[in-house]
């Protein structure tokens, strides 16, 4: 993702701040995490029906592409977000971890195939979840706000300028493929998006359980998983308690399923 990318959304951010008075909601009524409510919902709206009429779709046919397939692309790109994860385990002074990314890298990128198959995994070398956004955390930042932002989906005051910082990170933002093959590159991008939208396609309908108001469900869940990873895997109790319940939805839709393959 280019910083210029990483702007776009959050100069539209600022252009729609205006559309955010013309439905306020009442300051007894919002919640303490999500004081710009009334906009937030205002670009949900609007991220909904990007989603809906363009990107779920195509993720439901990506999907039908054959296993192996999707399964190499899902690790070509993890294997790219390896450098990401790399870079903020030792901004964060993780050195176990950092040296874990690092053999991940090397291994993949080479055995591997460029990453398009995961040969670290199974040598013991699990795959990390870091982000800019997790480093400001682990530094004392506070995550302000919640944010959606146009496009881009859920985030914090905290996460969304650092989303910059994790674009100029990855190898797509160096590669030459941005000035010399643009079409390429801007291919690369979205097969990217698409892989990830089509990975949350079986969480939809957990998140529908958590609450009727599809906004306050993703706010929840997104809320709650971010500190979850800030904390470094360890979750409180609220957190405890969800994740319980998002494990026993899980767990009846496995049985749904196969019920319904007899």
């Amino acid at each position: 993702m280019s910083v210029v990318s990483c702007l776009r959304p959050a100069l539209l951010a600022l252009m729609f701040l205006g559309l955010a008075g013309c439905a306020t909601v009442p300051s007894e009524d919002r919640h303490p995490d999500d004081p710009w409510e009334s906009y937030n919902r205002a670009v949900f709206e609007i991220n909904q029906d990007f989603d809906e009429s363009l990107l779920r779709p195509a993720a439901v046919q990506y999907q039908r592409l054959p296993q192996p397939v999707q399964t190499g692309v899902g690790n070509f790109f993890s294997n790219l977000n390896d450098f990401t994860v790399l870079f903020n385990n030792l901004l964060q002074g993780n050195l176990e971890n950092a040296a874990s990314d690092t053999g991940r890298i090397m291994f993949n990128s080479t055995f591997g195939l460029f990453g398009l198959i995961d040969v670290a995994s199974p040598m013991g070398l699990d795959k990390n979840n870091e982000d800019f956004g997790q480093t400001l955390g682990a530094w004392g930042v506070a995550r302000g706000p919640y944010l959606q932002l146009p496009f881009l989906g859920p985030s914090t005051a905290r996460d969304a300028p650092a989303r910059l910082v994790d674009g100029y990170t990855s190898p797509l933002y160096h590669t030459n493929l941005r000035d010399d093959h643009t079409g390429w590159w801007i291919g690369l991008i979205a097969l990217d998006v698409v892989d990830m939208r089509a990975g949350l396609i079986p969480t939809e309908r957990m998140l529908a359980q958590l609450s009727d108001d599809p906004y306050i469900a993703m706010r929840q869940g997104y809320l709650q998983r971010r500190d979850f990873l800030v904390r470094g895997g360890r979750p409180d109790g609220e957190a405890d308690a969800m994740l319980d319940e998002l494990d026993e939805l899980e767990a009846m839709e496995a049985m749904e399923a196969e019920e319904s393959e007899r």
